[in-house]
């Protein structure tokens, strides 16, 4: 009696689950597609800086075989993260980020850095 209820309750449990795209009967598909082609890489890599703030920056775009070169510079450190991102988002396969960051703009990071340093010394931390 015991066997019969412990395979009554676990064989449910055993059994694979059905996919979302089996349950609906619609065929899943995949987020974003990427480009096919080198030019419309990098101008979906060009709508995407166009639509954040790095906009600014007026980074230059060219690809290669599938892979991002980005070129400029900002006051941002930030920025050229980001700009990474967005070109790998949009779907380039390896992405060679050439922005430079500006003299101030890393002054600034290192007195920040430093004041944090300070703060947890003075916290004892």
């Amino acid at each position: 009696m015991r066997l019969l209820f412990l395979s009554v309750v676990l064989v449910p449990f055993l059994l694979p689950a059905e996919s979302p795209a089996r349950a609906t009967g619609k065929a899943v598909t995949a987020a974003r597609q990427t480009p096919v082609s080198d030019a419309e890489l990098e101008k979906a890599i060009r709508g995407r800086f166009a639509r954040s703030k790095i906009s600014a920056d007026n980074f230059q775009v060219k690809v290669e075989s599938g892979v991002a070169i980005l070129e400029g510079s900002t006051d941002v450190i930030q920025r050229k993260g980001t700009a990474t991102r967005l070109a790998r988002l949009a779907g380039a396969r390896a992405v060679r980020n050439n922005i430079r960051i500006s003299e101030a703009a890393r002054k600034k990071a290192a007195e920040r850095l430093s004041g944090i340093r300070r703060a947890i010394v003075r916290t004892g931390q």
